[in-house]
Formats: C-alpha cells, structure tokens, sequence
C-alpha cells in the first residue's frame, strides 16, 4: 500500500536512488536532507543539500532540509570524544543511526505527516507473521546491517530500505539512466565529521584540550617509553607507536585512569569471551540459555561462530569458539541467525 514516505537524501548517489524507487514504487515522497556539525560557523547550503535538492526536482517530489546540528553534536561527536577519551573505540556510525537518523530525524518527519521514513541503507526489513526483522542485504559486500543494530524494534515497521536486493553497480547504472547528479559522486569513506582521518587532530580542535602523555608498558607493568595521549591509539596497533623494542609490538590495553598504554605480541590479541552493555535485541525478547549465532566485532569482521546469553538486563555474553583477535571496548558486537539481526550491543571488557 502506498504510504507518505520521507527520503533521508544525503546528496549521494545511494539515496537519489532510494528516492526514485519509492516514487517509482508510487508512494508519496518528499526528500528530507539533515544538516548536520558545520564548522567554524559556516552557512549556507552544502553541496549535498543543492545534490539532494536537484535530484529532487528531476523527480518533482518535494525537499525539506532539517537542522540536526546540535542533536549530532550532542549524540554523536560528544559520545565519540567521550569514548575515546575512557579508552575506548567508538562507532559514531551507530550512534548516529540510533539519535539522528532514526531518532530526531524520524520524530521530525513524523510530525510533518511521515508515515515512513527510508535510506539509502544496504540492508532489508522482512516481514513475517506479524513482525518485521531486520535482516543483511543481498549483497552482503556492501551491507550495512552492522550499523543498525541500535534501531527501535518498533520502529522498524516505518522503515524502507530501497536498495535492500540491490548491488553498488546497479545503483550506479540506475543513476545514471537517470540523469542524477550524483551518478558518479564518489563515497565517503571516513566519518564524515573528520574527513581527514585526523580523530585527535579533530578532537583537540573542538574541545580546545591537549591530549595527557603517559607511559607504555608491557603486560608486567614495566615502562617502555612513552605515547602522545591515550587517543592516538587502538587496540590492536602496531604502526605509528613511535618506539622500537626489537620485535613486533601491538597495543593490547588502554587504561585511562594512569594513562598506561599496554604492549604486548599479537598472540596477547586474542580472546574468547566478550561482555556487552547497552544490548537491544530486535528478533527475540530474551536470551535466558546461550543461543548460537554469528557474531561480528567490528564492521570489517566477517564474523564468527558463538554463542550469547543475557547476563542482566541489558548484557550479555558472547562466547566465541574460536578466540577472536583486537576486541576493542566501545565498538559494537552484532549477532546474527542467518540474515537475520538478532540484536547486538557495545562492547565493555573482554577477557
């Protein structure tokens, strides 16, 4: 059934195409275009809202833009300094996902008659008896589910995902047939608030604070030398450490407390077992006995055979059957049943 669906249209090629689908689906779509963190006061219109806009009109539907400035800068980049800062890895991707994106934006939209909102997101939401299920895209190379596990489940029946049975170049090729601006617009690869790859550089630029130097160590506790601030470092590390110690070395801790960043060999990488905070799950209502899944630590993991189990309210468990190398806290641990998102959640300790 046709619905007012809102088009989250970034000025890329992904959501041009999104757009046009549901148009073409006949839905009635109004393209809807955030602005987000813009530095050093800049205004005006960006070259993705004129991108978004243009595409807009080639399809005669119409375009809002929504200041989402300050939830982004609330939600998103002051979580992301706040992890880094205690010695974590975060994923604003996620965050974002779950504030802006499916939070603000979509109370935004819903309040100007949305009954759906859709993105430009790989991935699909599958129907079945009575529920929706966030599952992968069919292509997996590109799919996005990872990103997603944060979602509402009661959100998930307002939501489309166009490009869901689609492939990169098949998008391209539909953009292009359709004369979209943004046809050969290439992706982003970096967040987009540090398109430079610069986290520290950035984060010391917007809270105005010089990272504290502090002592390498190794797992005994002996003192090394020293780093440039806990920030500058990830688990998992061995390039750019700034000391030679005669073999390979890898951070393998972070503390935050004494500032201690801990080196060790790649075997002292590996773990089994990972504990999670702030757990949604999406297809199930609980986890009281380990369940087998698929399990991801990172984006690029192509995940892993474990099991998770509730431990509290909302954490849990996962065990791997295999240890698992660079399990970084603040990152997200998502696991699957098949294509199906079960749920996932932050990683706190590992062990």
């Amino acid at each position: 059934m046709p619905k007012r669906v809102f088009a989250a249209m970034s000025g890329g090629v992904d959501s041009s195409v999104a757009a046009y689908l549901l148009t073409r689906a006949g839905h009635d779509v109004t393209g809807a275009t955030m602005t987000l963190y813009r530095p050093h006061g800049e205004t005006g219109d960006t070259q993705d809202v004129t991108d978004a806009r243009a595409v807009c009109a080639k399809l005669g539907i119409p375009h809002k833009t929504y200041d989402m400035g300050e939830v982004f800068c609330r939600c998103v980049i002051e979580d992301f300094i706040r992890v880094y800062e205690e010695g974590g890895t975060p994923n604003p991707c996620v965050t974002c996902n779950r504030t802006v994106k499916f939070g603000a934006l979509w109370e935004a939209v819903a309040s100007d008659g949305a009954e759906a909102i859709a993105t430009g997101h790989y991935a699909r939401i599958r129907r079945e008896g009575g529920r929706c299920l966030l599952c992968k895209a069919a292509d997996e190379g590109k799919d996005q589910s990872y990103f997603l596990w944060q979602l509402p489940r009661e959100l998930l029946p307002h939501i489309l995902f166009p490009l869901g049975e689609m492939t990169k170049p098949e998008i391209r090729a539909l953009a292009a047939e359709q004369g979209f601006e943004t046809a050969h617009k290439s992706d982003s690869q970096d967040i987009c608030f540090v398109p430079d790859g610069d986290y520290a550089g950035f984060m010391g630029g917007y809270t105005g604070k010089t990272p504290l130097e502090g002592d390498f160590v190794d797992k005994n506790g002996t003192v090394l030398g020293r780093h440039k601030g806990i920030i500058h470092y990830t688990i998992g590390q061995r390039k750019g450490l700034g000391i030679a110690l005669g073999e390979p070395a890898f951070v393998c801790a972070k503390d935050p407390v004494t500032r201690r960043v801990v080196l060790g060999r790649n075997e002292d990488l590996f773990t089994r077992e990972v504990r999670l905070e702030r757990v949604n799950l999406l297809a199930v209502d609980r986890i009281n006995t380990p369940m087998a899944v698929t399990a991801r630590i990172r984006s690029t993991h192509r995940g892993a055979p474990a099991t998770v189990v509730m431990t509290g309210k909302d954490t849990a468990l996962v065990t791997f059957a295999e240890p698992q190398r660079a399990v970084c806290a603040g990152q997200s641990c998502v696991f699957y049943d098949g294509a199906v998102v079960v749920g996932g959640g932050i990683i706190s300790t590992n062990s």
